[in-house]
């Protein structure tokens, strides 16, 4: 049996992508993910089912909404590919909330970032925030 006809149960596809069943058939429900082979008990999945679990667990430990996933999903053909870079948010909307990072950097000296907007993961954010710490701290030391 070749690589990409390997077929995963629910209990081996969850413990996989790191998520419960009961996310995994909601996933399904909502349309981000195809459906299984099969009924029941006797239901398997397949590797493309793996890939876009795995991305969909990409994308929101990237800090992107359900909805704004859904977006993505039905805007892209391969959209499933993990090696991708995040997409670019959407543009605002009226009644939008967001989520604003916030660093003080030092007395008349901030930072204010919107992670999403700026299709930064929130590692990328950390070490944003470092960086900047980093080269302040290099330009202070500089003598004028």
């Amino acid at each position: 049996m070749k690589n990409d006809d390997k077929k995963f149960t629910i209990d081996e596809i969850s413990a996989l992508v790191e998520m419960n069943k009961r996310t995994v058939r909601y996933y399904i429900q909502k349309g981000l993910v195809d459906s299984p082979e099969g009924t029941g008990k006797g239901a398997f999945y397949s590797r493309t089912q793996l890939e876009q679990l795995l991305a969909i667990r990409k994308w929101k430990d990237a800090g992107l909404s359900l909805e704004r996933i859904q977006d993505i999903l039905l805007s892209e053909k391969d959209v499933y590919r993990t090696d991708k870079p995040l997409p670019p948010p959407l543009s605002r909307k009226q009644g939008t909330v967001e989520v604003w990072s916030h660093m003080n950097v030092d007395d008349g000296v901030e930072l204010h970032i919107e992670p999403n907007r700026a299709g930064l993961s929130p590692e990328q954010v950390r070490v944003l925030f470092r960086e900047i710490m980093n080269l302040y701290k290099k330009i202070r030391e500089v003598e004028p």
